[in-house]
């Protein structure tokens, strides 16, 4: 894999994370999510005009029907794990939807792109999904329902990054990474403006969450976005079954995150599992 696609994923990783940290502390409803996307489409509407105006970038009926796909897929993505959150922990949710997501993009990679990964890559991809697994598996809470219900979510939001990443592996050619994000985050403000608009009380939230987390609802949507249009940018530099598995080296930040900021138990085994994930991802460079 190219050094400056491993550069742009170590980039989004630290954006990643940081994002679903602040996110893990806020209000995850849809009024929440709305609100975000709304700043992302405010914060990134001059870059957006500037490449139309100057790149000239294709931006016809194909582009439109991917970006209306992935728009979708986002939206799903954001209410599962944001679910997850409200149930579950950070140490738990992002691990599993993190991991799910890679290893679900490499056998859709191989299976519908035809790709062909090495030795080498596949053992690193191997790494990254076991060190996932060490970090994640905690016998002492396995009983509890919330954790059942936290790693469901988990499962169904991986599914939906692979989902995604492989629809966006290709959608992602058509034009420029920002400007196929920009339009992806339209459709999915558009998806959830009728529900979360339509009423008095979620507009009455929408309102409260403008004034009251602003600066978490600012932050995701700065961090969000450009954390994926820097994957986007590598999926065009490196193989969807490299670039996936290889992004997931936010786990290593997230769980930094956890055990440093919010006082997360159970060090060692996390951090052995962040080593294997490290080990992964280089072994995904070399091949």
């Amino acid at each position: 894999m190219p050094a400056l696609a491993v550069g742009l994923l170590l980039a989004a990783a630290v954006a990643h994370a940081s994002w679903n940290y602040v996110a893990k502390g806020a209000n995850g409803s849809a009024p929440f999510i709305f609100c975000f996307t709304l700043f992302s489409e405010i914060l990134y509407l001059p870059l957006t005009i500037a490449l139309l105006v100057w790149v000239r970038p294709a931006l016809g009926p194909e582009v439109l029907a991917f970006a209306a796909v992935s728009g979708s897929l986002h939206a799903a993505y954001f209410l599962l794990l944001n679910r997850g959150y409200a149930i579950g922990d950070l140490s738990v949710v992002y691990p599993l939807a993190r991991g799910t997501g890679p290893a679900l993009s490499v056998v859709g990679a191989i299976v519908i792109f035809g790709e062909r990964p090495s030795a080498v890559a596949l053992a690193g991809a191997a790494m990254v999904v076991a060190g996932i697994v060490v970090m994640t598996w905690s016998p002492g809470s396995r009983r509890t329902a919330e954790l059942g219900r936290s790693v469901l979510f988990a499962l169904a939001t991986g599914a939906m990054i692979a989902a995604y990443t492989l629809w966006d592996n290709q959608g992602v050619t058509m034009t420029t990474p920002i400007v196929y994000s920009y339009f992806l985050e339209l459709m999915q403000l558009a998806l959830f403006a009728p529900f979360v608009l339509g009423s008095a009380v979620r507009r009455s939230d929408v309102g409260r969450i403008l004034r009251e987390q602003r600066l978490a609802g600012g932050v995701i949507g700065v961090l969000s976005p450009g954390a994926y249009i820097l994957v986007l940018v590598a999926l065009t530099l490196a193989p969807v079954s490299y670039v996936a598995p290889a992004r997931e080296i936010s786990i290593l930040f997230g769980a930094i995150l956890g055990l440093r900021l919010l006082g997360e138990s159970d060090a060692p085994r996390r951090l052995a599992g962040a080593a294997a994930i490290v080990a992964g991802v280089f072994a995904l460079a070399l091949g």
